[in-house]
């Protein structure tokens, strides 16, 4: 079993892409090499590998909050879980259930939401969808300072609220704002029951 994220920037012909694509790129490449486990194809889509199920909506809130926090660009993402049963070396030339399933995620509920999942188990996608759709009321709200923040305590699992002040330069109750305002603390807890649910799932 493996994962694959299928995404692209919203209104990104009114974006300058100097910007956002040195912040996608980046990004990605924290997940592995390129072309074999991402790639960035017509200008503003892009499909990413994460081999850990268990990781894929980590990859996805990494990348809404990287690009949020970066001139406010927004990104639509379908996360798909199966097999891949063609293993090439691009990325975009691989094929398998988890590339459908991303491709199918992405063409049918990213019509109405930013963040969908297609797995093997239609029970999960209808509870993570859900959860998914609520999540988003607050995601999608997300200013520069919000994800910037949320961008920060997501990826150091241990940092205060002090170090966060400091790495910005704002005081330790504007960060606890930003967070309650991120929605970090119930995001968090979504993040673990996906987590959860993959794990009970693929340990089958």
């Amino acid at each position: 079993m493996t994962s694959i994220l299928t995404g692209d920037i919203i209104d990104s012909r009114k974006q300058d892409d100097h910007f956002w694509l040195k912040t996608l790129k980046e990004t990605l490449a924290t997940f592995g090499e390129s072309p074999k486990y991402w790639q960035v194809y017509r200008g503003d889509s892009f499909q990413v590998e994460i081999k850990n199920c268990e990781d894929a909506f980590y990859a996805a809130l990494k990348l809404k909050a990287h690009l949020k926090s970066t001139e406010d660009i927004d990104v639509r993402i379908g996360i798909g879980i199966g097999k891949k049963e063609f293993n090439m070396a691009e990325i975009t030339a691989s094929n398998g259930e988890a590339f459908i399933n991303s491709g199918y995620a992405f063409d049918t509920y990213l019509k109405k939401q930013t963040i969908a999942i297609k797995t093997p188990w239609q029970e999960i996608d209808e509870e993570l969808n859900i959860a998914f759709d609520l999540a988003l009321l607050t995601m999608d709200s997300w200013t520069k300072n919000s994800a910037e923040v949320f961008k920060l305590s997501l990826e150091s699992e241990n940092i205060t609220q002090k170090e966060i002040a400091s790495i910005l330069g704002i005081t330790q109750g504007r960060v606890s704002e930003r967070q309650k305002r991120s929605g970090f603390d119930a995001i968090m807890k979504l993040e673990k029951r996906f987590r959860k649910l993959i794990h009970q799932k693929t340990q089958l």
